[in-house]
């Protein structure tokens, strides 16, 4: 329990820097369920049932973060993206695989980090959602691999 408590608050720090939260900024905070968030569909490519949801900046620019909700059971395509992504989960359980490496098992609070341009897929393998707060270094993109 206190590892992962660790993991989280790490997580949150290195999400708040990335996004450029600091002295004199104003944190925005959201629950992932908070119906004031304007949710949006995923790519083309994805399956029906994906959604997002922009945290903070603009995703056609550097430093965006968003949210990553996905129903139970929910399978994501193999795609890669222009930056690296640094993730924490924030409900359900979520495995995912980086090309070249083991399936990292997300549980909630805990933090894993995809590089840039390495292809991945996943799945939300718990009943309830998966949701997820991705920050981006670049600007937002997914790319389907074919």
């Amino acid at each position: 329990m206190q590892k992962n408590l660790c993991k989280f608050v790490v997580a949150a720090a290195m999400l708040f820097s990335v996004s450029g939260v600091g002295a004199g900024e104003q944190a925005i905070s959201a629950s992932h369920d908070d119906s004031s968030l304007e949710w949006g569909a995923c790519p083309a490519f994805f399956p029906e049932g994906c959604q997002i949801a922009v945290l903070h900046g603009d995703p056609s620019k550097p430093n965006a973060d968003i949210y990553f909700k996905i129903p139970g059971g929910y399978e994501f395509p193999a795609h890669w993206h222009t930056s690296a992504e640094r993730m924490v989960l924030v409900s359900g359980e979520l495995d995912v695989k980086y090309e070249g490496q083991e399936t990292t098992h997300l549980k909630e609070g805990m933090y894993a980090y995809g590089p840039a341009k390495v292809v991945h897929d996943g799945k939300c393998v718990s009943k309830e959602q998966c949701v997820v707060v991705i920050a981006f270094e670049e600007p937002v993109d997914a790319h389907e691999h074919k």
